[in-house]
């Protein structure tokens, strides 16, 4: 496994900062797509943005052995954790990232000292017809040029970061391992969550309810903030985040 990216608050704090883990969503998206968000998170914490294994980047299973269960997920994330020496970390995530990252605070809440979601897919709320329709292409056969017209579907035409683009296109040809899925985590599960939480959603994502999910997850967890991001869609996070994801995020991990 491979850790790609790492922020340090500076050489002479960094070692004792406290310890930040990204997950990029799916779908093509890797450690790069949180580079708009790392520098500020990195003037206070050490943060590690890490590419999901059998996605596109650099993280690699050991022996080449396939993930297939939310518990391998949960292993590789230990796995990770103790090669970088951290005990506990603070852990975001965005889209099917927030999914892994949810059933990791639920799997081993001594190690999450705190939780952040953006625009999670399958943890509150299941994903609209619409949405799932226009994927198809993009997951049974992707290429650039699919992947560009989903992505300019569901942001809405909004102006897309070019370089961003590109790389998206590039992972259509990545030769990409089935990610694992799963059920939404069980209504006990989330309820007994003793971890502080803060919950992002895009106000124009066409992936899910925005506000299904915002009701759903108040009900389920026991201590959680929600924050409806404006003028941005679920594929256009973390990237063309709006001012307010920076600045709720920087108060919550402080």
């Amino acid at each position: 496994m491979h850790v790609v990216a790492v922020c340090e608050p500076g050489a002479v704090q960094a070692r004792d900062a406290p310890p930040l883990v990204l997950l990029p969503g799916g779908g093509g998206a890797t450690s790069a797509s949180w580079y708009a968000q790392a520098a500020e998170l990195g003037r206070r914490r050490r943060v590690y943005a890490v590419d999901l294994i059998g996605a596109p980047g650099r993280s690699t299973a050991d022996g080449g052995r396939a993930l297939r269960t939310v518990a391998d997920l949960g292993d590789w994330l230990d796995a990770l954790w103790d090669g970088l020496g951290i005990t506990s970390a603070d852990l975001g995530g965005h889209s099917y990232g927030a999914w892994i990252a949810l059933h990791h605070a639920l799997r081993a809440p001594g190690r999450v000292r705190r939780l952040f979601l953006l625009d999670p897919t399958g943890c509150f709320a299941g994903f609209r017809a619409a949405y799932l329709l226009r994927a198809l292409p993009t997951l049974l056969r992707p290429t650039p040029r699919r992947v560009r017209a989903f992505l300019e579907w569901e942001t809405g035409g909004a102006a897309l970061d070019p370089d961003w683009l590109r790389l998206q296109e590039a992972a259509a040809g990545f030769p990409a391992a089935r990610p694992v899925t799963g059920p939404r985590p069980a209504p006990k599960a989330l309820r007994a969550l003793d971890v502080p939480v803060l919950l992002f959603v895009a106000a124009n994502s066409r992936t899910h309810d925005t506000y299904a999910v915002t009701a759903r997850a108040r009900e389920a967890l026991r201590e959680v903030e929600t924050v409806v991001l404006p003028d941005v869609s679920h594929h256009g996070l973390p990237l063309a985040a709006p001012c307010e994801l920076g600045r709720r995020l920087t108060e919550f991990l402080s």
